[in-house]
């Protein structure tokens, strides 16, 4: 039997850089449903998540979307989605 009792102390904290903050909201349709999907100023993506959610609701409150994200500077970050849920998509630029 093991001379431990309980869990494993936490390790220590390992200082690390923060990640930038998201600078675009863009929903867009993905097969069917609607995808909300944060990028960075740089058009990294960081995160997706369903586009019905209350956090998008939140996020996009009393902001007011672009119509489309056809650019060249979205080409690489949306090579997934048609052309059509491009134009169609809302491109929100959030409040740093």
């Amino acid at each position: 039997m093991s001379q431990d009792y309980g869990s494993e102390s936490p390790r220590a904290h390992a200082h690390t850089e923060h990640q930038p903050p998201a600078r675009y909201l863009v929903v867009i349709g993905a097969g069917g449903s609607t995808v909300a999907r944060l990028f960075l100023e740089s058009r990294r993506q960081v995160a997706e998540f369903d586009a019905g959610t209350e956090e998008v609701v939140q996020m996009t409150a009393g902001l007011v979307p672009a119509k489309g994200a056809t650019g060249a500077e979205w080409d690489r970050a949306l090579k997934g989605h048609s052309a059509a849920e491009r134009r169609a998509a809302e491109v929100y630029t959030l409040e740093v």
